[in-house]
């Protein structure tokens, strides 16, 4: 049992549930995710099984959309809704679209972000969350991502009241605090801020249609009908280039052959997927880095699947 299940995420469950979870609805042990989401969060996240685990990495690092929910008004220790209040400021004026439209245009492209206490990230070792429920303050590491396109999904030209809630769409870059970015947005403001809600809609290539439930799987479990709802590796890296084969080839593939740098592929860069006469992929391979006509081995799938046939 081999490939990806687009998973529609629940909230209420951390990725290592999922993971979990799913492992034991299907009974395999090679289980992973690609890419962490928190509790509160729903949406679109894919799940790596058996064989497909090797290109995990290649699925992570894509960009993901979300369509979330900024609160003006109060700050949060995690920065979402699930924290404790650290501090409030009640919105004292009348907040112009135009307002909110221009701070999305200045958070739009490559940002400074300093990850959240609440947060997966390491620092000496220990994971931020573990230092923020010890009740210890560490330096946290600022890094830079991407927002590729951020959208006011709010139809109002004024926003008033004690606290103001509105909905944006992001695109950005992995490794993307959302919940760091509303409060960012509440800050150019003027006000404190958290992530009221989020939906994760999109990761790659890979939107929220595409994806099921834990209950429809269960549902095609009971028929005996998994399969159908587990895309091959080829069909994962639909989005890399792809250079076919014969099998006189394919069996020197499966022993990490180096191979001639196929002509319509070289100006391209990163990987590339080699499948064989029945679209199957065998292996991802990346230029030579000492030969640039030459393409190395960077993944090789077909001698694990030589191994099944035998």
């Amino acid at each position: 049992m081999d490939g990806v299940l687009l998973l529609h995420k629940p909230a209420g469950m951390t990725s290592h549930d999922c993971v979990f979870r799913i492992r034991r609805l299907l009974k395999v042990k090679k289980v992973g995710h690609t890419g962490t989401l928190d509790p509160d969060v729903s949406g679109v996240l894919p799940i790596c099984i058996g064989k497909a685990t090797r290109i995990a990495e290649f699925l992570t690092g894509a960009s993901k959309t979300y369509e979330g929910e900024v609160t003006l008004g109060a700050a949060t220790t995690t920065e979402d809704a699930s924290g404790e209040v650290i501090e409030t400021k009640k919105v004292d004026r009348i907040i112009q679209r135009s307002e909110i439209e221009h701070v999305l245009e200045q958070l739009t492209g490559e940002i400074a972000q300093t990850p959240p206490m609440y947060s997966a990230v390491k620092v000496n070792g220990k994971k931020l969350y573990e230092y923020a429920r010890a009740g210890i303050e560490v330096e946290r590491p600022t890094r830079i991502v991407t927002i590729h396109e951020l959208t006011l999904l709010d139809e109002r030209e004024t926003f008033s009241g004690d606290t103001v809630s509105f909905r944006f769409r992001v695109t950005c870059s992995k490794g993307t605090y959302i919940r760091t970015l509303a409060v960012m947005i509440g800050e150019r403001l003027g006000y404190p801020a958290h992530m009221s809600h989020l939906v994760r809609t999109a990761s790659g290539p890979f939107s929220l249609k595409d994806c099921i439930t834990f209950e429809e799987i269960e549902q095609y479990i009971e028929r005996g009908e998994i399969e159908k709802i587990l895309l091959p590796i080829e069909k994962a890296l639909f989005y890399l280039p792809k250079y076919q084969i014969n099998d006189k080839v394919a069996g020197k593939v499966k022993n990490g052959a180096i191979l001639p740098l196929p002509h319509l592929l070289q100006s391209l860069e990163g990987p590339i997927v080699v499948i064989n006469e029945r679209k199957e992929a065998l292996a991802l391979y990346i230029k030579h880095p000492a030969k640039p006509h030459l393409i190395k081995p960077l993944k090789v799938f077909a001698e694990e699947r030589a191994k099944d046939r035998r």
